[in-house]
């Protein structure tokens, strides 16, 4: 059996049988209780298991992972209380990774890969603005015609303002105010940094699944620093795209004694602030189905309540550190939090979950039946890795050794709708220019013309219809 050491308590240490992290799970607790902690030794504990983990870091403090751990006499107490007999300092394989290219390696997907479903949410569009968008891109998938960045959407939203008459019949109507709200929303998303985020070479799921030369698993850390404080959204749309991408990309594996992929979500919350329902009922289908493919979902916030009902239950290892009681409201949500946990006759969950202290949590496991253990009070074992952050040599120095350097760090424009579109209606304007040929009744307009032409061409071109998955990203992977 395959196992990772949580930490331990008087009576008996706490070890998680990797079998069940497919079962995914959920770190909570308020500032400063050590939840970063918590999360950097389970990634540890599935790196040692040779298990690829992704994780966000918002508060620039999981980056030590990356270098072995000094001694403390903290460290040292600790090791001794909870009777840990191989520990040793060591180093994880790790690669950077970050949107803006500032902290890692840079982040990219498309447009068409992005979808409808996710980047409606993304712009917080109304359901009339949302249709719009759906037409966009079933316009752009029907003619094999693709989105890649922000300027192809933009391009292909003008031409269908432009052309709405001659899309009618088939794509219903098209508001010219409803595509002018989009066109401004995509200005302001551009304004939070955005367009680093669309565009080519976009990101192959497979890096993120990695293991080194030892057979540890890679942990990928996407350095979130900036883009939680500039743009929240694109924080959150991109971790749903990247489910999405998982569960459409990766085979079934079924029961197996460790996950194939581990994924840590911090400050989980913005998942699914403001998120429709149906977005929700997305997320907590794949959250319910990804497991067959080898894949565990942790979620960190501050209160489990901040997850969703139906995506809570289906959370196996339950990791609760300190919350505090000030208000009535506080004391109402420390309630519901103690009964998530299966009771245990000796403790007083309620009660231990305000008393607990930095470095202690309340936790749960599954057994090998996969039934949840009744929730003990237990101290945290420390990481083998460096606590804090590398410095900003030692970050640049993992970058440059990073055998991704030279696949993502320049950026590529390829020839998609933006520049399809503009070459048509090129062709167009000098054909209106010459002189007219004998007029016919039938004659049809520059629009209808514009359309039928960049369908026989671009279709021709790319040959077949774009396929959609469940959350709307390209089904099957990248076209």
């Amino acid at each position: 059996m395959q196992e990772i050491l949580i930490g331990g308590n008087e009576e008996a240490q706490i070890i998680m049988n990797a079998a069940m992290g497919n079962r995914h799970g959920m770190i909570s607790g308020a500032t400063g209780t050590g939840k970063t902690v918590t999360l950097q030794i389970l990634a540890e504990g599935y790196s040692r298991l040779g298990v690829p983990v992704f994780m966000a870091d918002i508060k620039g403090d999981l980056s030590g992972i990356a270098k072995q751990g000094k001694a403390h006499e903290k460290i040292t107490e600790r090791i001794a209380s909870i009777k840990i007999n191989d520990f040793q300092f060591r180093a994880n394989p790790t690669v950077f990774w970050d949107i803006f290219a500032q902290n890692g390696h840079p982040v990219r997907t498309t447009i068409s890969d992005m979808g409808p479903l996710l980047l409606s949410h993304l712009l917080e569009l109304n359901d009339t603005q949302s249709g719009i968008l759906y037409s966009c891109f079933k316009i752009a998938d029907d003619q094999g015609m693709l989105l890649l960045d922000l300027k192809d959407l933009r391009s292909m939203l003008s031409w269908m303002a432009d052309n709405a008459k001659a899309l009618k019949s088939d794509y219903g109507n098209i508001s010219s105010a409803s595509v002018g709200a989009i066109q401004r929303r995509l200005l302001v998303l551009e304004e939070q940094g955005a367009d680093h985020f669309f565009g080519e070479p976009a990101i192959q799921i497979d890096d993120f699944c990695r293991t080194d030369f030892s057979g540890n698993g890679v942990i990928s850390i996407l350095d979130a620093t900036d883009l939680t404080s500039k743009s929240p959204r694109l924080y959150a749309a991109f971790l749903l795209w990247l489910l999405s991408d998982l569960f459409e990309t990766l085979p079934e594996v079924g029961d197996a004694d460790r996950p194939k992929l581990v994924l840590f979500f911090d400050e989980a919350h913005l998942l699914f602030d403001r998120a429709p329902r149906v977005l929700i009922d997305k997320i907590e289908q794949i959250v319910r189905l990804i497991r067959s493919k080898g894949v565990g979902i942790y979620f960190i916030s501050q209160s489990p309540l901040d997850i969703p009902e139906d995506i809570l239950g289906q959370l196996g290892l339950k990791i609760q550190h300190a919350l505090r009681a000030y208000t009535p409201k506080d004391r109402k949500t420390i309630k519901a939090v103690a009964e998530t946990f299966r009771s245990n006759p000796k403790l007083d969950t309620e009660t231990i979950i305000k008393e607990l202290k930095t470095g202690e949590a309340l936790v749960s496991i599954l057994n090998a039946d996969g039934s949840p253990t009744p929730v003990e009070r237990v101290l945290i074992r420390p990481p083998e890795s460096r606590i804090g952050a590398l410095s900003a040599i030692e970050r640049t120095e993992t970058i440059t050794r990073s055998p991704y350097k030279d696949r993502y760090d320049q950026s590529i424009d390829r020839e998609s709708a933006y520049e399809m579109l503009k070459q048509k209606a090129e062709q167009m304007a000098i054909q209106q220019e010459k002189p007219k040929a004998r007029r016919s009744g039938g004659r049809q307009s520059a629009g209808e013309a514009l359309l039928k032409s960049a369908a026989r061409s671009i279709g021709s071109q790319i040959g077949r219809q774009i396929m959609r998955g469940i959350m709307g990203s390209l089904f099957g992977g990248r076209r």
